[in-house]
This record gives structure tokens, sequence and C-alpha cells, in this order.
């Protein structure tokens, strides 16, 4: 999976990658120079690629979280094991289940400023399980399955269009084939932090979203007083919409 998603995203962001490295690398004054992403369930890390290839080449410095997907805790830790390693302030970012993710781990004082990106944006006591149930009902998530050992995916025949209907039919398809399974303990288990209370927060809202509703992601971010920027893109719009989603982190470094 990984090589197939670092082939796609350049491909996909090519032109994107090239306009970025004609600008200079020096960060403005009082920006956090650290950025920490944290993937979604179903995919790894490379999913944040064309992202991270824009923000590097401006000069930030970016790591990328490999999730187990095991348990939230699990995932919480490997975030943690990457503020760790940070040096200042850190804008930490979270895609679809990230978005659970960050929000538990981004109490660490070095994160400066959360980015939800067509995420999971839970409060106290809330998990991914309740905010799915709550929400309009999506054609990716009623297609999320358990095997016998309780790990979760998406219906391969639906995935191509539930999550990644703007990427080529072909790479969507080997993508649903290929995916990363979700244990059905991280779907149900609740944060007890909402570390969004203490941070500024941003949210890139995806309109044509078929896994979180588009209308669920927008209550997310009004609960949360995001400060709020739409892309015309579906739940990969981090993919293909690199290019408002790197900003939109660009602006959160620049946050107090």
């Amino acid at each position: 999976m990984q090589n197939l998603l670092i082939s796609t995203t350049a491909f996909l962001v090519a032109g994107a990658a090239f306009a970025a490295a004609a600008q200079s690398a020096q960060l403005p004054d009082g920006a956090a120079h650290n950025i920490v992403l944290v993937h979604g369930a179903f995919v790894d890390q490379t999913s944040w690629k064309p992202v991270a290839d824009i923000l590097a080449k401006k000069g930030f410095n970016v790591t990328l979280v490999e999730n187990p997907l095991t348990s939230l805790e699990a995932d919480v830790d490997a975030t943690k094991q990457a503020l760790a390693k940070q040096d200042g302030r850190t804008v930490l970012v979270g895609h679809s289940w990230g978005g659970v993710v960050i929000t538990q781990a981004g109490e660490d004082s070095k994160v400066s400023a959360l980015v939800y990106v067509s995420a999971f944006a839970p409060d106290v006591g809330e998990s991914l399980a309740a905010l799915a149930n709550a929400g309009p009902a999506t054609e990716g998530g009623r297609a999320i399955h358990p095997d016998k050992k309780g790990d979760l995916t998406i219906d391969p025949k639906v995935f191509p269009s539930a999550v990644a209907a703007d990427l080529p039919l072909k790479i969507a398809e080997s993508l649903a084939n290929s995916q990363l399974p979700l244990n059905h303990v991280a779907f149900e288990a609740p944060v007890d932090i909402a570390a969004w209370r203490d941070k500024p927060t941003f949210y890139v809202i995806s309109t044509k979203d078929k896994v979180i509703a588009p209308e669920a992601q927008k209550l997310f971010a009004t609960r949360m007083k995001a400060q709020t920027t739409e892309v015309a893109g579906s739940h990969a719009s981090l993919v293909v919409h690199a290019q408002e989603v790197a900003a939109v982190i660009e602006k959160a470094a620049l946050a107090e």
C-alpha cells in the first residue's frame, strides 16, 4: 500500500509540489516550525505525503505518525512519541479517525494548534462509534463491517465511490483491496480529554465526503469554534486538495 500511495499522490500533486518548491523555505517569525500529521483508519501514514511534501519544502519540520490502529490508547501513544521528539511549538493534524487521536493526544504542552481534516472531533466521553451513530448516515459508514477478529474495514466494492471518488478508479480499487483495518476497540473507546477546548483549532470540511457527512463536519467545527475552510473534495481530500489543506496548516502554525 505504501508504494502505491506514494506513487499516486506524487502524480496527483506534482504541479502543486513544484509550485511549493519555488517558494522560500524561510518561515514567518513566530510560526510553529513543527507539524505532526496523524492518519485515519484503513490507510497508512503515506496518505499525508502530498501535504507533507508541500510543507517540508516551505521549511517546516514534518513528522508522519504511523498508527497501529489497534486501539485508541495505542494510536495516542504513537502520536505522543512523535510529539516527544519535537523541539518547540507543534501543530497537530488529524484526518478522519486521526481526529479522535489528536483530540486525546493534543493536550501536550508542545501542541500550539490543532487541525482537523474531514475528521471526527469528539468531546469528553464520546467515541467514534457514538459520533458515527449520531450523525447522518453515509455510504461509507454503512459499508464498515467487522471480520471474525473484530477488525473493521470498508466493503471494497463501496470503498472507491465512498472514500475516494475523486481519485482514479484503478487507484481507489487498489486502495480498497489493501486496507489497514481499525480494531473495534478503537472504534468504541471514548476520549477523556478534549484538547480542542484549550487550543486554537482549525477544520477543513470536505463538502463531497461520503464517509463523514459534511453536515456532521460542520457541527464538529461549530462546536469547537474552529476556523473553517471548505474544499470540494471527497474523504480523500487531503490528497486531491493538498495545497488547500497545507495552507490551513500554515495558518495554524501562526496561531497563538
